[in-house]
């Protein structure tokens, strides 16, 4: 495992990267509302970051082709922007990377349709939580494992599960680095935190099975196995010399 300790000077490209990544998540707030299509979503981030002078880090990645993932309801995570359109009651995850001159920045939130169910706003609250007790185990000296351990035991005592054929990673210089960042994880194992790592911390928690099956017809939605809600946040993290900097965290919101 190759982990990158960034410099002072690749920090400072990987948090302004994150904030245009947060900001274009708080940009499409205003075009999530029933009747409209996730592609139409994808099209208004994809302007949004090049007329911020970025580029969409999804966009070729793997043969993928849009700027975005936006999962609704059962699609747990990589969800294809297509025809879809919303509908009041939906839940809806946007996953945004941005790369600004050379660094990435990485994030992802719920977002819902009109009124939605006690069964899904409780999931949502749910997933935010997992989120923060993770990054609350984010200080220099901690095993990174005990992020994985305490997110997997709230989310349990709530009576979810938690995704783990998909995990956070390391990012910044690269769209994926070392390490892995397990949802699920023995307490005090994996490496230890040091200032200048970056990684992203994002929790897939589901209202069923943890399972997932990826649809054969785009190769990329993956989906929960028994049609149940998922929902996911995520961060990306700066280790500092004292604890940690969310640098996706602008707005306080999630």
């Amino acid at each position: 495992m190759a982990i990158i300790l960034k410099s002072p000077e690749q920090i400072e490209g990987i948090r302004k990267s994150s904030i245009l990544a947060a900001q274009t998540l708080k940009y499409l707030e205003q075009f999530v509302k029933p009747g409209v299509k996730t592609i139409e979503i994808d099209k208004k981030a994809e302007e949004f970051i090049r007329d911020h002078g970025a580029i969409p880090a999804t966009k070729g990645y793997k043969g993928y082709k849009h700027s975005t993932c936006i999962s609704p309801n059962d699609v747990v995570c990589h969800g294809v922007p297509n025809e879809y359109e919303l509908a009041w009651g939906d839940i809806l995850n946007i996953d945004v990377t941005t790369i600004l001159n050379g660094f990435y920045g990485d994030t992802c939130k719920m977002y819902t349709i009109g009124d939605i169910s006690d069964y899904a706003q409780k999931l949502i609250d749910t997933t935010r939580e997992c989120l923060h007790l993770g990054m609350q185990q984010c200080f220099p000296g901690n095993h990174l494992g005990n992020i994985g351990f305490h997110i997997a035991r709230h989310a349990q005592s709530r009576g979810y599960s938690v995704v783990y054929e998909f995990c956070g990673h390391g990012v910044g210089v690269k769209f994926h680095e070392d390490p892995e960042v397990a949802h699920s994880a023995n307490q005090n194992s994996g490496p230890i935190l040091k200032p200048g790592m970056t990684f992203t911390i994002e929790p897939m928690i589901n209202a069923g099975k943890a399972r997932c099956k990826v649809d054969r017809k785009d190769g990329w939605t993956a989906r929960t196995i028994d049609g149940k809600l998922s929902a996911q946040f995520e961060h990306t993290i700066l280790i500092t010399q004292t604890g940690f900097e969310a640098l996706t965290d602008v707005y306080h919101d999630f």
